[in-house]
């Protein structure tokens, strides 16, 4: 059965699903959704009424929410990477440091951008100041923890890599350059030479214009 990913290629935390399916070379068609056209907008929503992507459809079923789909895609859709270690303690390392990125990271980055495009009257100033706080500490945690890994969990490419890359590059691009952060910066570098990251950023390359500065 055809798998599909409801996604936008400028969406990161599309890139995270976008990674863990170049990583195994799982076929899917790939379906953008322009929510800024009504209809395709109302289209999605009939298949995921809370509006948000990546969604993943897999026949009738229907998987939302990045780390889901990656779980899933390792459950139904195995290949030779494998997202999770079969190793209990280090699987929950994997998940602690994907939870860690998610949220500590990536949603307070989303908040700092998402800022950015509202109406004068629509700001935040005081969200966006506690956010980037948090961006702040979270990134200095991680920093530590990269002194000696050559990946977010040790020397294995894993769920907690899908999740640190997106944000680690919008962070870098747009919300706080990671020169002080000399680990993380480094990570980055091997995190945009591995070859599923590198895909899923050369097709955002025509769409990175748009990300607010």
């Amino acid at each position: 059965m055809t798998l599909t990913l409801y996604f936008h290629p400028l969406s990161s935390y599309c890139h995270k699903a976008l990674i863990a399916l170049y990583e195994n070379g799982t076929p899917f068609t790939p379906h953008l959704v322009d929510l800024g056209n009504a209809e395709a907008n109302a289209a999605f929503k009939a298949i995921w009424p809370v509006g948000k992507f990546p969604v993943l459809a897999d026949g009738d079923r229907i998987v939302p929410e990045s780390t889901t789909i990656i779980e899933y895609l390792a459950l139904h859709h195995p290949g030779p990477w494998t997202p999770i270690p079969a190793d209990a303690e280090q699987a929950s390392e994997v998940r602690a440091l994907d939870r860690f990125w998610d949220l500590h990271v990536h949603n307070n980055m989303q908040k700092i951008i998402g800022d950015r495009i509202r109406s004068a009257d629509k700001k935040d100033p005081f969200g966006v100041e506690q956010a980037l706080a948090a961006v702040h500490t979270a990134l200095a945690i991680a920093e530590k923890q990269m002194t000696s890994r050559t990946w977010a969990a040790g020397d294995a490419f894993t769920l907690a890599d899908c999740a640190a890359a997106p944000p680690l590059f919008y962070c870098d691009l747009v919300v706080t350059p990671l020169a002080r952060y000399p680990n993380l910066a480094a990570y980055l570098e091997r995190l945009k030479l591995r070859p599923s990251y590198a895909r899923a950023l050369k097709e955002a390359e025509p769409y990175l214009s748009w990300v607010p500065r």
